[in-house]
């Protein structure tokens, strides 16, 4: 007995490949469940046709050759249960989801799954300050010319949580009326000021007047912004110079540490400065909210493959 083999039919051989396309462009902007009762069909079989549908997108573009690439790593479960999620940061796509964890080995099998042609082409890595990460790219096998570049928002999340801090201190060195202030402003202080409302303007500006260190904390925050736009390392030594000794007898513990940090991992914040590294950086932290729409939306996925096509198509037109 011979069984032919039509093009035009899906996997599932009871429909065809355009309905199967069809399946997987409704996924795209709804859920599996939506999906199934709306076609009438079983979940598990609507679930098999996205994955054909999302299986043919990736054979589509190809195998990516990224210059400047993107690293995180993205919780799947509790317990810290993470993967890896590499990004193409000039195509502006993910374009590797794995691991076991986010050690370096871990990471080093994007680079064995890249092979070593691809990897020579890598001149430019963002990340954020996790040491597993710098150490696998630089590994010789790696991606050892690539140039580190740590995150600007991972950078100033270290600089909000060392705000809070002073915050906390100073409510607890208070008491009485005098903790009125600073109680329940604690996102009035890590905000810009431009983005708030005339209500927590009105706030902020009472807050900073009722206390002398919250006041210098705040203005040394919104002044370290500056670092990301000066073009020559030269000038942004100089400005990080300038803003460590302003620290000098304010009594601001948690700003020194983050200070100290930076010195530590200075080198992969002034890359930012050269020219050809002044790209796009808020592409990864925008990713990892999309992958954790995409989990909520189906209160949690066990099916880790399921999971990776997801994220891996989540930015790719429809076909």
């Amino acid at each position: 007995m011979k069984q032919e083999r039509l093009d035009w039919l899906a996997d599932c051989p009871f429909y065809t490949k355009r309905f199967a396309f069809f399946v997987g462009r409704r996924c795209r902007e709804s859920s599996i469940r939506d999906v199934a009762r709306e076609t009438r069909l079983d979940w598990r079989t609507v679930k098999a046709l996205e994955m054909q549908y999302m299986r043919e997108q990736l054979r589509r573009v190809g195998t990516p050759g990224p210059k400047v690439i993107g690293i995180d790593e993205v919780s799947v479960a509790k317990r810290h249960r993470y993967r890896i999620v590499v990004s193409d940061l000039l195509r502006r796509r993910p374009i590797w989801f794995g691991g076991n964890g986010r050690s370096e080995a871990d990471l080093d099998g994007f680079f064995v799954w890249l092979g070593p042609r691809k990897c020579k082409a890598i001149r430019l890595a963002v990340m954020d300050m996790w040491k597993a990460f710098r150490a696998s790219t630089l590994t010789a096998a790696n991606a050892p010319q690539g140039a580190i570049l740590f995150g600007k928002f991972h950078v100033l999340r270290h600089l909000g949580e060392a705000i809070d801090k002073v915050r906390k201190s100073e409510y607890r060195r208070l008491s009485g009326r005098d903790r009125r202030f600073i109680k329940g402003q604690k996102y009035t202080l890590l905000s810009h000021r431009r983005n708030l409302t005339g209500k927590g303007r009105a706030s902020l500006k009472l807050l900073l007047r009722a206390n002398k260190r919250l006041n210098t904390a705040y203005l040394l925050k919104e002044s370290f912004g500056q670092l990301w736009g000066y073009r020559s390392q030269r000038g942004a030594r100089r400005f990080f110079d300038n803003w460590r000794h302003a620290l000098k007898w304010q009594r601001l513990k948690p700003y020194e540490n983050f200070a100290a940090m930076i010195e530590r991992h200075w080198n992969g914040i002034a890359a930012y400065c050269r020219p050809e590294n002044k790209i796009a950086l808020g592409f990864v932290e925008g990713l990892n909210t999309k992958i954790r729409v995409i989990q909520r939306r189906a209160y949690g996925l066990r099916d880790e493959e399921y999971l990776a096509l997801k994220v891996l198509t989540c930015m790719l037109p429809p076909i």
